[in-house]
């Protein structure tokens, strides 16, 4: 099992600037980062993930599609520019070095219809997923599909929904993730939605049900990580916890109040949830 943090708890931009904070996530013995991408060149991370790695720390990587970059769209063009804005996180999580590319990255986040998706939209996402995954895997990179919550997306928002998706993507290089904070408000059984989505998952999102520390909520920590035992699952735990450091960035996340006292008591606190939630669903 591997340990990570996402960054985005400080910034939707990591620079150079943020060493501090990624030794200091070292120093509390997590094993890597979480790099949100939403500018920048692969140049600048291609620096950044040299850093990193003289750390000692493995990498991951976070994006979205936001406006002009709809894979649904009826607009051949918007669906292509969502293409070749996934092709360039794609090739900013190589240049770090990274092997993962996590997030919803299916469809422009936020953007609603008024109902639910339709068969030409399936199609058209499918299709987004194909060409990208092509380059994917050039880049030795896979996928990692996010499912978010109803009021942030509505093409996907289950674990059986993504499951069913990917086996119909069906390419090597898309795969999916469990995202324990959109579980917690779409599944009926958010423990049992680990088995939905066993087949495909290479990537777990640690969040607790307000987005602050882990432990600190009501997820169902125990039962949680015994699932993921149970599916045999033995890749990265990273934790995703939001607060208001950056207006934009809280907005964005729906932060309006504060869920910690501080950034340290969720790296901390948090990593002890997962070491030892995951060693003792080894038990009995």
């Amino acid at each position: 099992m591997k340990y990570g943090f996402c960054m985005l708890l400080w910034t939707g931009h990591v620079t150079l600037e943020h060493l501090p904070l990624i030794r200091a996530l070292k120093k509390a013995g997590y094993d890597g980062v979480e790099i949100p991408l939403f500018e920048g060149m692969p140049e600048h991370y291609a620096k950044l993930g040299e850093a990193i790695a003289k750390l000692g720390l493995g990498v991951t990587t976070v994006s979205v599609l936001g406006a002009g970059h709809n894979s649904l769209s009826d607009d051949k063009a918007e669906r292509q520019a969502a293409v070749a804005r996934a092709k360039w996180a794609l090739d900013c999580t190589a240049a770090l070095g990274g092997s993962i590319l996590g997030g919803p990255m299916h469809s422009e986040i936020g953007r609603f219809t008024g109902s639910g998706p339709t068969k030409e939209e399936r199609k058209r996402g499918i299709a987004f997923h194909r060409a990208a995954g092509d380059h994917a895997a050039k880049k030795n990179v896979r996928f990692a599909v996010e499912a978010l919550n109803r009021f942030e997306c509505y093409f996907l928002n289950t674990m059986a929904q993504l499951a069913d998706y990917l086996d119909e993507v069906d390419h090597p290089a898309v795969k999916g993730m469990y995202d324990t904070f959109h579980a917690n408000i779409e599944e009926k059984d958010p423990v049992k939605a680990v088995k939905d989505i066993k087949r495909h998952m290479i990537h777990v999102h640690i969040c607790e049900n307000d987005r602050g520390t882990p432990g600190k909520g009501h997820v169902p920590w125990p039962e949680t990580y015994k699932a993921l035992k149970a599916a045999k699952y033995d890749g990265w735990m990273t934790i995703e916890a939001f607060g208001r450091a950056l207006p934009a960035l809280a907005a964005a996340t729906r932060v309006w109040r504060d869920f910690f006292p501080n950034p340290e008591e969720v790296y901390k606190l948090g990593l002890r949830n997962m070491k030892q939630g995951w060693a003792k669903a080894g038990r009995g």
